[in-house]
């Protein structure tokens, strides 16, 4: 029986990362596991998760890296860093420099961060669609083709709690709404980000590959910063 994992956003918590990657891989010994981004900035440890995403998974496993707004903003700030830097560092980027080694960034200078790790990031899909799921960041408009999906919809947008979700028979995983006592599961879409940075509690669904509808079942990893 195929299983599909989905891991919510990490935010420089490589150590929520680690122990669940060792959690899914006691339940299966083999199956994909979609990252719903946001890997970096608040945390303290984004070039770790950015490494070991870019090494891949070990044999018999599928690993899909979704980008986030977060990651949006990294690559933009490389091409734009003294537009970008304000709205970077408000928003957690000061920890992803510092897991770079740097205290600060001159935008005249060079970017302290490996131009691969950024390549790396700038090619990152905005979602992934299976037989009965999609998975994404933030969001989907219903109303819309996956294959017309605004880009701002799926990085930044938020349902409002009484959504139930859904596009067409698909049901839709995602994270970026930051709920502490999560996860959500409503009808037709499942919300993963359990604001783990701070919270250290990060959740991660389990999916049944030939059944439609939400996962049969969630794996809780809790590690106290």
């Amino acid at each position: 029986m195929p299983f599909t994992f989905a891991i919510g956003d990490l935010h420089g918590r490589f150590d929520l990362l680690e122990a669940a990657l060792a959690a899914i891989e006691a339940r299966a010994d083999g199956g994909t596991i979609v990252f719903l981004g946001d890997y970096v900035d608040r945390g303290p440890q984004s070039r770790d998760i950015i490494e070991r995403l870019m090494a891949g998974p070990p044999p018999g496993w599928e690993w899909i890296c979704l980008m986030g707004n977060h990651e949006a903003m990294l690559v933009e700030l490389v091409k734009f860093p003294r537009i970008g830097m304000p709205r970077f560092i408000v928003n957690g980027g000061a920890a992803t420099l510092a897991s770079y080694g740097a205290a600060a960034w001159d935008p005249d200078a060079p970017p302290p961060i490996p131009a691969a790790h950024i390549a790396w990031l700038a090619a990152l899909p905005l979602m992934h669609v299976d037989l009965h799921r999609v998975y994404v960041h933030a969001a989907l408009d219903r109303w819309r083709p996956l294959h017309r999906q605004r880009e701002q919809t799926l990085l930044w947008d938020l349902y409002p709690d009484d959504d139930e979700g859904g596009h067409g028979d698909f049901h839709v995983i995602h994270g970026h709404h930051q709920i502490a006592a999560g996860p959500v599961r409503k009808k037709r879409r499942t919300n993963l980000d359990t604001f783990a940075w701070r919270t250290g509690r990060l959740m991660v669904g389990m999916f049944d590959d030939e059944l439609p509808g939400g996962p049969v079942e969630f794996i809780e990893t809790v590690i106290r910063a």
